[in-house]
């Protein structure tokens, strides 16, 4: 299982889990819910941060916070 933050642009991946309970009642609140599909649209500049697709919208996330988010990979690009 990987973590949301290893994911290269485009890639897709299936929700499962989140290893920190407080940030991951914040992702749940704004869409991420396990079993979600999201994908990783951009990657700024420097790295930091993250730009996913999840619900519909796109959501801004700091590489930190997307650590926190265990996947499972669907798609390669």
């Amino acid at each position: 299982m990987s973590t949301l933050d290893t994911l290269t642009e485009g890639q897709s991946a299936t929700i499962q889990s989140f290893s920190d309970k407080f940030l991951s009642l914040k992702l749940i609140e704004m869409g991420c819910l396990p079993g979600e599909t999201v994908k990783l649209s951009y990657v700024a500049p420097l790295g930091d941060p993250i730009a996913i697709e999840v619900s519909g919208y796109m959501l801004s996330l700091r590489k930190q916070e997307a650590s926190t988010v265990q996947v499972n990979v669907i798609s390669e690009n």
